[in-house]
């Protein structure tokens, strides 16, 4: 269970996983062996799962963003869970999310352009054993993107 030291840590990782120990100590009010201490065992129980730099997409050529939604076909004999994974394995899938509604999978993809887009989609995405149909979003701008958790405390506790 976590408390509110805990909490403060990982608001302050969430900010700037790059600060060191001492510096997170500071901020969070807490000595550095036991703030060490308390970041090895979040790290250990699984509440940080890595440590990774936010990279400018448009910067390094993906400007174009889309959400694929994809239809599984049930009658082919394939785990959807298994195509999940498989369509996760392509390098401009950032996320695939198994979802409820109208569409089976939820696909976030970063290319070039759209013509990368079509041909990731029609050559490669729809060719997929147990693809039936997709459906395709280009996103025209991003207002919010985030990794960040709402952590406070009591929203915390209250999950436990």
């Amino acid at each position: 269970m976590l408390d509110e030291k805990d909490i403060a840590i990982l608001e302050v990782l969430q900010e700037n996983a790059r600060l060191t120990v001492k510096e997170i100590s500071k901020r969070v009010n807490s000595p550095i062996t036991t703030t060490h201490a308390r970041l090895r065992k979040l790290e250990k129980e699984g509440y940080i799962k890595a440590y990774s730099a936010i990279l400018d997409a448009r910067k390094l050529g993906f400007s174009t963003t889309a959400f694929v939604f994809v239809s599984f076909a049930r009658n082919q004999g394939v785990d959807q869970r298994r195509v999940a994974q498989e369509i996760a394995r392509f390098p401009e899938v950032q996320e695939v999310h198994i979802i409820t509604g109208e569409w089976d999978i939820l696909v976030k993809v970063r290319v070039s352009g759209v013509d990368e887009l079509g041909e990731f989609v029609v050559n490669r995405l729809r060719n997929l054993q147990g693809v039936e149909k997709t459906y395709t979003s280009v996103v025209l701008e991003t207002v919010k993107e985030t990794q960040k958790l709402p952590l406070s405390p009591s929203r915390v506790a209250a999950r436990w």
